[in-house]
């Protein structure tokens, strides 16, 4: 694929300058950034997925947790007492 980019002319100086202080090449500090934001971003589309998913569920079948409930699942972590999530209940 070639891409070009419009990059304003004080953002492209910061990475010519970023570049120049790590001893990398411009392409490679604007690729690692571009991959950085994508990885960012899918990652918030997935969670967004993911909760909206989840209300769906919650709408359908009325199973929820209480916040107490996970809260106190969660303070046994990394403890003897640690076990299995709290069932679900309407």
């Amino acid at each position: 694929m070639d891409t070009s980019l419009d990059i304003d002319p004080k953002l492209e100086a910061r990475i010519r300058e970023l570049a120049e202080r790590q001893q990398r090449s411009t392409d490679s500090v604007m690729t690692e950034a571009i991959e950085q934001y994508v990885s960012r971003d899918e990652a918030r589309v997935s969670f967004d997925e993911e909760e909206e998913a989840s209300w769906r569920d919650y709408k359908e079948t009325g199973l929820h947790l209480t916040l107490d409930e996970v809260s106190a699942w969660l303070k046994t972590w990394g403890t003897d007492a640690e076990g299995d999530p709290p069932p679900c209940h309407t």
